[in-house]
């Protein structure tokens, strides 16, 4: 027993040493992390965002508080600090793909080309973003497929936001025959237009011819509406100038073939 105690009394500064160092640097955490969430919150920075910044630095934090307390027992921490740096190179190795997708992830909250909600185009994928994480964007299709795509080729695709502006211009072609009244085809298009009220005034309406060839006549047809109103435009013009063509006896062209016989 007295051997006991007096390796007890031994250890005693130590015992009480490391549990002063270890409450001081978990308050010294936790005083460090609030202050660091409010100085987030003051940000234009995405909530994944603060996530991933605030787990990186209880990490660290971690790690050098049980360096400290290592040093303080005087237990060499070379050995320790090697072993550590070895083992984040092999992970890091191991894990270079998602740690890609992990830096498109903070490029994508941190630039903000788009955001939860927008209506985008991926290198070819289109879809309602549904979800920015730190590995993957989700998108859903318009036929409610769900899409993900890995950060990594976010950051290096091309990328179209259809819902960053207010307004979106639509665009529709038309063709009529050569036999058809151009004037009378592009007032036709215009009182279509003009029908419907979700259609903005300004910009105007640009209705002109576009092109032509051996078939028809191209009539291009240019209007202004809320981004949110695209397909509705769209799908409205489609149609009801198809209508409106034949109402006007507008012939629309079709492939045929003039056969002359020489006798």
């Amino acid at each position: 027993m007295d051997k006991i105690i007096q390796k007890i009394s031994e250890f005693m500064p130590n015992i009480l040493g490391v549990a002063l160092i270890t409450i001081i640097g978990i308050l010294a955490i936790k005083i460090i992390i609030k202050i660091t969430v409010k100085a987030l919150k003051r940000t234009q920075l995405d909530e994944s965002v603060h996530v991933f910044i605030i787990n990186m630095m209880k990490i660290i934090f971690w790690i050098i508080l049980f360096v400290l307390i290592l040093g303080y027992l005087k237990i060499p921490t070379a050995p320790f600090v090697a072993v550590l740096g070895a083992a984040g190179a092999a992970v890091a190795l191991a894990l270079k793909d998602s740690l890609g997708n992990i830096a498109g992830g903070i490029l994508i909250l941190v630039n903000k080309p788009f955001v939860k909600g927008d209506f985008v185009d991926i290198g070819g994928t289109s879809g309602l973003v549904h979800q920015i994480d730190m590995l993957i964007t989700t998108l859903k299709t318009k036929d409610n497929k769900v899409v993900s795509v890995p950060n990594g080729t976010v950051s290096t695709s091309v990328i179209t936001n259809y819902t960053r502006e207010e307004n979106r211009r639509v665009d529709c072609e038309f063709r009529i025959s050569y036999t058809s009244s151009i004037g009378k085809a592009k007032d036709t298009i215009l009182a279509v237009v003009e029908a419907n009220p979700i259609i903005l005034k300004e910009p105007e309406p640009y209705i002109a011819i576009s092109s032509q060839d051996e078939k028809a006549v191209y009539v291009s047809c240019f209007v202004w509406c809320k981004s949110d109103d695209y397909w509705d435009v769209k799908f409205f013009l489609e149609e009801n100038v198809k209508i409106a063509f034949d109402e006007a006896q507008i012939s629309v062209p079709y492939p045929q073939i003039d056969v002359h016989i020489k006798k």
